[in-house]
């Protein structure tokens, strides 16, 4: 007998052409006989035997949390706020005494760019709203003295040692995607510093490092992709995502197989 699937939007994504990954792993669901539906907003509930928490912000409104709490089983239910600053232990204040080099982020999930699609304002205490475009505006510097001052205290910005995974003349960054315990990583090969989708020359699939299921799992995620490196032997993590988008998914057997693997993972959710 087939389950009850719920995905919870943000009320302000009604009527737009989304596509997340969850969007490719609702096929796989309905496929396997299970019922799955979107919720845009908190102001109806739609009975479910899951609820998947989808709200796209950097930091969830209390308001979509306490709704997925009247569910029996709710996937993310406990991730309010991934800026960076509540997780990375590579930060970097002014006057300490390291010297090497930094890297200068958006505090919000993907440079902000799904707080400005939904007009959602960020820290107004920042002078620099509007510094990060997309993580390609990334910035690296020589070390801490470089770094303008004002970026220090912007509470929309981090700065951390940039502590890359580098060998052979080529820096790599790994993607864990996982569902559960269900989970697939590939590692991308960049010649420049900032490894993403527009510097990658190369990917291979690899497997998840054991530690990063292990520290999913102590941030209270169900559901997402974390973006590490192993710098000098040291597990890092970059950055914690819980709204993948699916806009690179294709046919290539392997990824399709890949997020079938990890769509199966919400059957453990089942009660």
């Amino acid at each position: 007998m087939g389950h009850k699937i719920a995905v919870l939007f943000h009320e302000k994504q009604r009527g737009q052409n989304l596509n997340y990954l969850v969007h490719h792993y609702a096929e796989f669901w309905r496929a396997d006989g299970h019922e799955v539906f979107f919720i845009f907003g908190t102001s109806q509930f739609i009975p479910a035997d899951l609820i998947i928490v989808h709200v796209d912000l950097t930091v969830v409104p209390e308001e979509y949390l306490a709704f997925a709490r009247r569910y029996p089983v709710a996937i993310n239910g406990e991730v309010k706020d991934i800026r960076k600053s509540t997780y990375s232990r590579l930060l970097v204040k002014p006057g300490g005494d390291y010297s090497g080099k930094v890297i200068v982020k958006s505090n919000f999930n993907f440079a902000g760019t799904p707080e400005r699609m939904l007009k959602v304002p960020l820290d107004p205490r920042g002078v620099s709203s509007s510094y990060f475009w997309s993580p390609q505006d990334y910035q690296v510097y020589e070390n801490p003295n470089a770094v303008p001052a004002l970026l220090f205290d912007d509470p929309n910005v981090v700065v951390e040692r940039f502590q890359p995974e580098f060998h052979d003349g080529l820096y790599y960054m790994r993607a864990m995607l996982f569902l559960g315990d269900h989970a697939t990583c590939t590692r991308f090969a960049s010649r420049e510093p900032i490894v993403n989708g527009s510097t990658q020359i190369s990917s291979e699939r690899v497997e998840p490092h054991p530690e990063m299921m292990q520290l999913a799992k102590a941030m209270k995620f169900d559901y997402g992709k974390f973006d590490y490196v192993l710098h000098e032997g040291n597990l890092i993590l970059l950055d914690a995502n819980k709204t993948t988008g699916g806009v690179t998914a294709s046919n290539d057997p392997q990824k399709v197989a890949g997020r079938r693997f990890r769509a199966e993972g919400l059957y453990q959710y089942f009660k």
